[in-house]
């Protein structure tokens, strides 16, 4: 064995114990400060993590996963990502207000938007009364509850105002500055840290929620409960 040789082999043993000491970090969900591993993160990571560390935010991690990701079981994916359970996967779902009033066409109004973000866990459903509720709230009363209809956008819609294709999506970079709502169920998980979209298909990103919401200000709202 050349010295060359042993060297590149040394260098891929502690690239792969570095990256057993991460994943075993990720399940105790104690992360460490974001450190990018190599030159050969992709262009996604460098630019979303660019943004993060810019924005404050210090404790996240990415993940890439296969393209069959969404076709595994829950518990598979929480291995594939080293979550600490199930219910730290959470997905981001762009809606359209379908009966929003005319003059709102845009994301410029957080309060009255015509279209919304809402982040929620795998393991829940969202229940839309209580996010038209909120809506009607936050308004005052002053626009009518009829005036609230949340659904599912387009697949052509989301990746427009966001830059993402489906599941990909992330709140982190995207063309457009949508409101986000986010369940509160999400702030009550343990540990502090939970994965989302990270802005391709098998990327995912996985951020302490602390950081998230001090840096995105979400509307933290029940979406979930019955």
């Amino acid at each position: 064995m050349t010295e060359e040789t042993a060297l590149t082999e040394l260098e891929q043993l502690q690239t792969r114990i570095l990256q057993r000491i991460t994943d075993l970090e990720l399940r105790a969900g104690l992360p460490q400060p974001y450190t990018s591993p190599n030159d050969d993160v992709s262009v996604t990571e460098k630019r979303l993590s660019s943004i993060l560390l810019s924005n404050g935010v210090n404790y996240f991690a990415f993940k890439q996963v296969g393209f069959d990701f969404y076709d595994l079981s829950l518990e598979l994916r929480r291995d594939a990502l080293c979550a600490p359970s199930v219910h730290h996967l959470c997905k981001s779902i762009v809606m359209v207000n379908t009966r929003a009033p005319s003059s709102v066409t845009d994301c410029s109004n957080r309060n009255l938007s015509k279209y919304y973000i809402i982040i929620v866990q795998y393991t829940a459903r969202c229940n839309m009364k209580n996010v038209k509720n909120f809506l009607y709230s936050l308004n005052n009363g002053k626009i009518p509850r009829m005036k609230f209809n949340l659904l599912l956008a387009p697949e052509e819609v989301s990746e427009l105002l966001t830059g993402y294709v489906r599941n990909g999506v992330t709140c982190i970079g995207m063309k457009t500055d949508i409101p986000i709502i986010m369940d509160e169920a999400i702030l009550k998980l343990d540990p502090d840290f939970f994965w989302l979209g990270g802005g391709e298909i098998d990327l995912k990103l996985g951020i302490r929620t602390s950081e998230f919401v001090n840096y995105l200000n979400p509307f933290i709202v029940d979406c979930s409960s019955s």
